[in-house]
């Protein structure tokens, strides 16, 4: 099996002609924004109790500044899309980069919720921009029979990122004693979570630096010289000649990309591939995920764990994450996207009842959720078999698809308006959570989730088409 892994890997360098090396120095860097985007996310999952406290908020004003960050994100993802097609995506990649910095430091050193919701957005910002840009440029550089696998590294460092996040918050509490214990400087330990990120956030502003334009980018601008160059020197000279005729042919000649190419020119409706991005986008929240990342520390306080236990099931979490993305990786370009979507589909519909059914069985006692041991036991296997079923599909798949799916003369307004709406339905889900627990409880919250999940198999099923193998001029307009 590994022979025959490895001869077609080979094979694949053969018939693309690429430069792997320098291939994977792109990833490498891109994908330092998917760690962030990953770190950023899940930094709030053990800072929640320091922020209650110090900024003495009730459960909305919790809610909403642990949400606060996906406005930002919402923004950031729609306006990366279009500055993309106008700066380049190096340019606002190293604007994102730049905002990471700002957003760590000032969440940190926040004296106010105000001040904190602030930071926090422009951190969202650079989450926004990072997540629909960093596996759209990926995808513009990489050949078609490997994109799914190195695209798919994007959700792998997102993963690092959120187990980075998890696992720097757990260390800093431990030997602060809580996180909201005085730690280095006499700050608390939850403001020290926030200012880890500074190192990752600097890297990755100075790594760009080091890489190229897109190629795509380049020729929609009409630097028809710049794109063969960059083509050359992934691909070769025959490749990059091809290529750059290919790329002139899939974009409209009259004009330079813009949102308005998101209507049919024939009905001047939305077109149905804009439709399927946003449907990808938003299921991918709809069945909870982000509960998980967000609020895991309190989700598994509230059943009962202590802190530090709960920070601890939060590891456990991103490295059963980190296996199943690697596991899509291996499959996404021999069973293809579709079939993953619905496999992760059915198995999140399934263990998410289950989460509901436990949370059902137990008793309130003194205000919080007491389960049996079996229950318990139940709620947490079912949660990482959940979260193990995410990340081998809707994880990685979602942003493969909405990095590849678009043909090439409305990929950033098509990200622009996917990501845009990835991000709504993000705020929507974690700002109504602790709603939600607080009224209809675990079982209700988990319940929802669970028959968002069951809707979305059918929506794969009747829905998305395979972009397995097609190159990104294949795409259908």
């Amino acid at each position: 099996m590994c022979n025959s892994t490895a001869r077609e890997g080979i094979l694949e360098r053969v018939q693309t002609g690429a430069n792997m090396a320098l291939i994977s120095a792109i990833v490498a860097v891109a994908t330092l924004g998917g760690f962030l985007f990953g770190f950023d996310s899940g930094v709030i999952n053990g800072t929640v109790d320091g922020l209650r406290i110090a900024f003495d908020s009730d459960d909305v004003g919790t809610g909403f500044n642990v949400a606060s960050m996906l406005l930002g994100c919402a923004v950031g993802a729609f306006v990366a899309g279009r500055l993309s097609d106008i700066l380049g995506r190096k340019r606002t990649l190293l604007i994102a980069a730049a905002f990471f910095i700002i957003s760590a430091y000032g969440s940190g050193i926040a004296g106010s919720s105000g001040e904190f919701v602030v930071y926090r957005i422009i951190g969202g910002l650079a989450v926004g921009a990072a997540s629909v840009l960093a596996p759209a440029y990926i995808s513009e550089v990489t050949p078609a029979a490997m994109r799914g696998r190195l695209s798919s590294l994007q959700q792998v460092m997102i993963i690092v990122g959120l187990t980075a996040a998890f696992l720097s918050n757990y260390l800093l509490a431990e030997f602060a004693g809580s996180s909201t214990d005085q730690f280095w400087l006499g700050f608390e330990a939850w403001r020290w979570m926030f200012w880890m990120e500074l190192i990752p956030a600097t890297i990755f502003l100075l790594a760009l630096f080091f890489i190229p334009e897109s190629p795509r980018y380049l020729v929609t601008r009409g630097e028809r010289d710049k794109a063969h160059s960059v083509l050359y020197r992934l691909f070769g000279d025959a490749t990059a000649n091809r290529k750059v005729g290919e790329i002139e042919t899939s974009v409209s000649n009259d004009h330079a990309p813009r949102l308005s190419d998101l209507l049919d020119k024939n009905t001047g409706k939305v077109r149905r591939i804009v439709w399927v991005g946003i449907g990808l986008a938003v299921f991918q929240q709809l069945v909870g995920i982000n509960v998980v990342f967000y609020y895991g520390a309190v989700l598994w306080q509230a059943v009962g764990f202590s802190e530090s236990d709960a920070l601890k099931i939060n590891i456990l979490s991103g490295a059963i994450s980190i296996a199943s993305v690697l596991l899509a990786i291996a499959l996404i370009d021999r069973l293809g996207r579709k079939p993953l979507l619905l496999i992760g589909s059915i198995g999140m519909a399934v263990t998410l009842a289950i989460m509901a059914l436990a949370f059902m069985s137990g008793s309130l006692v003194d205000g919080k959720l007491q389960l049996s041991d079996g229950a318990g036991l139940a709620a947490l296997i079912s949660a990482n078999i959940y979260v193990a079923f995410f990340n081998f599909s809707w994880g990685p798949v979602m942003w493969v698809m909405l990095g590849e799916m678009f043909p090439n003369q409305i990929r950033g307004s098509g990200l622009a308006v996917s990501g845009f709406a990835q991000w709504v339905a993000n705020f929507g889900i974690t700002m109504t959570f602790p709603i939600m627990l607080a009224s209809v409880g675990l079982t209700g919250a988990y319940g929802f989730y669970a028959i968002s999940a069951a809707l979305s198999v059918i929506f794969v099923w009747m829905i998305v088409r395979e972009t397995k193998g097609l190159e990104l001029e294949q795409m259908e307009g």
